[in-house]
């Protein structure tokens, strides 16, 4: 690069793996979501008016912001042998000032302002106006950086922008480096690990001794209508908590928290699930779609403000799960018992505790968690919670054994009785490992992978179905 020549570095998907805009809109959902859509749908004409709403409303934390390691070593380079690296970005100029401070680069920046959106062509013009024709280098990641690239000296691509490498080389010097996305980190941020949770959706099946193949596949497609609603609020819940997620020390490395797949995208997929997810819905009939609209809402609820609020969000968190077992019945058209409901919510609230006290055991300081309402001198009250729980589901599930639903289905009372041995072991089990931080940050998850608790829940399904006389029925024993 020629001494005199300033190296000019585009924002967003350029020297930040991420996009500012999109930031602050997310950002400002979480912290003021009336704010934030009154601002979208009164400067919905008018770019700059938004990106400078938006930018007031989110107070980002840019010193989060992932910045990419290959541009930010171009910079230091740049300027170690006397170049001035400048910021030009689309962004607000109070984001761009700031960001420029923070990272040590030229101060004169170049950024929307004063009405004028700095994107395509008017970036180009700026350019052209503060350095020459040609009187810079540029470095870019976008379709719209074709509008300056040609304006400019030697080209610096990041990413692979469709035809823009063949165009450009004839007249241009063009380095390429690293950036886009990839499939397999996206896949990661739909969390399908979480998939396992949805198997509650067969208990309803379970339940009522329901075994036939038509319910059992109305059931699967039901788990993917689920699956898929599930993906759409991880990835909102993921947009809403960037800031959290990295501020912490295992989350921040999130497919979106740490930039490996732009906002845009996450946006797009989401869309995307969530139109796969009320469609299958309405295919198997409406009781369906109504649960998974409840659920979908719930979560956005939750996502938005619910998780900030003491014990509300552990609330929250059993119904979700209770909501499962609701859909499954609804799915598969099966009448589900109230005790059932009543015996599943308390278990879930335990879950619910297990999950917070593992998150403060594992945490590093006793300040209150990211984003949540809880630090570690909560952990005593979450624990008598869980303990409250595991008492409440099991009494429920005794007074159960004593209905004329639970004697028509069950031909042995006493061995239910016996089943709430491994059902209490399986819950203290569970309560033990999260206060003590030996666990997965999703109890359900760990649930299912968890060996000896699996043998437990074997045990005491074992019992139940033998109550039932369905082994006699089966094998003949």
């Amino acid at each position: 690069m020629a001494a005199n020549k300033p190296l000019v570095l585009d924002v967003d998907g350029t020297f930040l793996k991420t996009d500012l805009l999109f930031e602050c809109f997310w950002r400002g959902l979480g912290r003021d979501p009336f704010a934030t859509l009154k601002a979208a749908w009164r400067n919905r004409g008018n770019k700059p008016a938004l990106k400078a709403s938006f930018a007031e409303i989110a107070q980002l934390r840019l010193d989060l912001m992932p910045v990419n390691a290959q541009v930010k070593m171009l910079a230091e380079a740049a300027q170690g042998q006397g170049h001035e690296v400048v910021l030009a970005s689309a962004s607000d100029h109070t984001l761009v000032r700031d960001l420029t401070a923070l990272h040590g680069l030229s101060p004169q920046f170049l950024a929307t302002r004063n009405g004028i959106n700095l994107r395509g062509s008017a970036k180009a013009d700026a350019l052209v106006a503060a350095y020459g024709e040609r009187g810079f280098h540029y470095a870019g990641n976008d379709h719209t950086d074709m509008a300056v690239w040609p304006h400019g000296d030697d080209v610096i691509m990041v990413g692979d922008v469709k035809g823009a490498r063949a165009a450009l080389e004839a007249e241009h010097d063009v380095t390429q480096l690293e950036g886009g996305w990839r499939w397999r980190d996206l896949i990661k941020g739909l969390r399908p690990h979480q998939y396992v949770k949805n198997v509650l959706l067969l208990l309803p099946l379970l339940a009522a001794h329901q075994f036939g193949l038509i319910p059992f596949l109305t059931i699967l497609l039901a788990i993917v209508a689920f699956s898929a609603a599930a993906s759409c609020i991880y990835i909102v819940n993921d947009l809403l908590d960037l800031e959290a997620d990295r501020l912490h020390v295992k989350k921040k490395h999130r497919p979106f928290a740490s930039g490996a797949v732009p906002i845009s995208v996450a946006m797009t997929t989401c869309a995307g699930l969530g139109g796969l997810a009320l469609g299958v819905a309405a295919s198997l009939n409406w009781a369906f779609f109504g649960v998974i609209v409840l659920y979908m809402v719930t979560s956005l609820a939750y996502s938005l403000q619910l998780k900030r609020m003491r014990w509300i969000d552990i609330a929250t968190l059993a119904s979700l799960y209770t909501l499962r077992v609701v859909a499954g019945a609804a799915a598969a058209e099966i009448y589900v018992s109230i005790y059932m409901l009543v015996f599943i919510f308390p278990v879930f609230v335990t879950l619910g505790c297990v999950k917070r006290l593992t998150e403060l055991t594992l945490a590093t300081s006793d300040e209150r968690l990211p984003g949540r309402g809880y630090g570690k001198p909560d952990r005593p009250d979450l624990m008598n919670v869980a303990c409250l729980g595991m008492f409440a589901a099991l009494l429920v599930f005794f007074l159960y054994t004593f209905t004329p639903q639970a004697m028509s289905l069950y031909q042995s009372q006493w061995l239910l009785w016996v089943a709430m041995l491994p059902m209490a072991g399986w819950l203290w089990r569970m309560v033990s490992l999260g206060y003590k931080g030996k666990q997965d940050y999703d109890p359900i998850v760990f649930a299912l992978r968890d060996r000896h608790g699996i043998s437990l829940i074997l045990f005491a399904l074992t019992l139940m179905f033998y109550a039932a006389g369905l082994f006699h029925d089966a094998f003949g024993f």
